[in-house]
């Protein structure tokens, strides 16, 4: 019963999350929109091969997802990125775990 509260694992996979994005992504670096969206993209696809890989080792309810949402969403919110980007992002990662 316990078990299906501990998000520990969860919340530090988001959180890894977003420094794997924010390294390879940094907001100082001044790209055109098609190369932005190139490199995202190779980024996002790279990070979902991560989303699978947790997904098979870890078991997530909603609470879990939602816990390394709410990680993955404050980590970009706290180096930065805009509000509405990181929105983006951070459904997409809800949208990878469940599938």
């Amino acid at each position: 019963m316990f078990s299906f509260f501990d998000a520990s694992s969860a919340k530090e996979f988001g959180a890894s999350l977003a420094r794997y994005y924010m390294e390879r992504m940094p907001l100082n670096v001044a790209l055109k929109e098609k190369q932005f969206a190139v490199k995202s993209l190779k980024v996002m696809d790279q990070m979902d091969l991560q989303v699978k890989n947790y997904r098979q080792k870890n078991k997530l309810n909603f609470y879990k997802t939602a816990q390394m949402g709410n990680a993955f969403k404050w980590a970009l919110k706290d180096a930065g990125y805009d509000d509405s980007y990181i929105d983006k992002l951070t459904q997409w990662l809800v949208v990878a775990v469940k599938s």
